[in-house]
């Protein structure tokens, strides 16, 4: 069975994820579970996920935002193809 959304990442977002997977080898872990949500869903037709359309942005900049635990994935959506344009980590004491 094929997904409906075709992924695709940008030269950045490969900078990016190289790093951090030097120092956190878990992240792999989070950017397959992020490919299947992003592959399947990524208007979150569902209401399954936590994705939500960041306000004030253009096409490019990551228009959607995908969290996992502390991940964060920013994406585009162009047609039927899903731009990957960042992934970040969230310090712990972020919330506190």
């Amino acid at each position: 069975m094929t997904s409906p959304f075709a992924l695709r990442t940008t030269p950045r977002y490969e900078r990016v994820v190289r790093r951090l997977l030097k120092g956190h080898p878990e992240l792999r872990g989070f950017l397959d579970r992020a490919f299947e949500i992003l592959k399947a869903d990524p208007y979150n037709h569902s209401r399954g996920h936590d994705i939500k359309k960041l306000e004030g942005l253009s096409q490019g900049e990551g228009q959607h935002r995908l969290r996992i635990g502390r991940w964060r994935f920013r994406y585009d959506i162009y047609g039927d193809e899903v731009v990957l344009q960042y992934c970040g980590l969230r310090r712990e004491e972020t919330y506190r």
